[in-house]
């Protein structure tokens, strides 16, 4: 991710080569006059390096030793439940339709984010994630298009379409997301989400709450 604290990474990552080679130097008794005998440990430090830089970007960015400071992006992983409040009006009733449940699904990898949102009517994928951070604004955000694909046997009355969504991230750890986003079709809303489980949902939960979020 374009967050990551470089700087703090790679001095933390020099540090633990410098402590390896003159460990595998320790061990092997080279000695430390013989520049040419010195060299040569260095494949062993490289591919120690790369272990621990595979481990960091499959599993240790999660950790929350490395978040904030050396990872200024959070493990979003998991399902998130709650409402759509949508400022579409009904053309027939002239009023705003009811809060919309919904669950956002999100797979996150070190260096990708994928995002899944269902309704009981359709189906929205993202493509172009991002996160926006910026400690000195004390913004903390993820930014992402989709495109949404209603049910088949509602495709008389609703269409395939595009938009954007605009997650603000809350909470510490993070327990909440609150956004806007915008549609092709010219519709706004809001949507108030908050973490459920790890486990990613493939379809909207019996128990989710019939009520709207506060």
């Amino acid at each position: 991710m374009k967050n990551l604290n470089i700087r703090a990474f790679l001095f933390i990552l020099l540090g633990i080569s410098a402590v390896t080679w003159f460990g595998i130097a320790s061990l092997k008794k080279v000695d430390l006059s013989n520049f040419i005998e010195y060299i040569k440990i260095l494949p062993q430090v490289v591919s120690i390096d790369l272990i621990i830089y595979a481990f960091f970007v499959n599993w240790g960015w999660k950790l929350k030793i490395f978040q904030h400071w050396l990872v200024p992006f959070p493990n979003l992983n998991g399902t998130w439940e709650g409402f759509i409040y949508s400022d579409w009006i009904d053309p027939k009733t002239k009023d705003k339709i009811d809060p919309i449940p919904v669950i956002l699904t999100i797979k996150q990898k070190f260096s990708k984010i994928n995002c899944v949102m269902k309704t009981t009517e359709m189906t929205s994928q993202s493509y172009g994630e991002d996160f926006k951070i910026d400690k000195d604004s004390q913004i903390r955000q993820i930014v992402y298009s989709y495109s949404s694909k209603p049910k088949l046997s509602l495709s008389d009355r609703s269409s395939v379409h595009e938009g954007t969504m605009l997650f603000d991230i809350l909470g510490n750890p993070v327990s909440k997301l609150k956004g806007e986003y915008w549609t092709s079709r010219k519709t706004t809303g809001e949507i108030i989400l908050k973490y459920r489980e790890k486990k990613l949902l493939e379809e909207i939960p019996d128990d989710l709450g019939k009520h709207p979020m506060e």
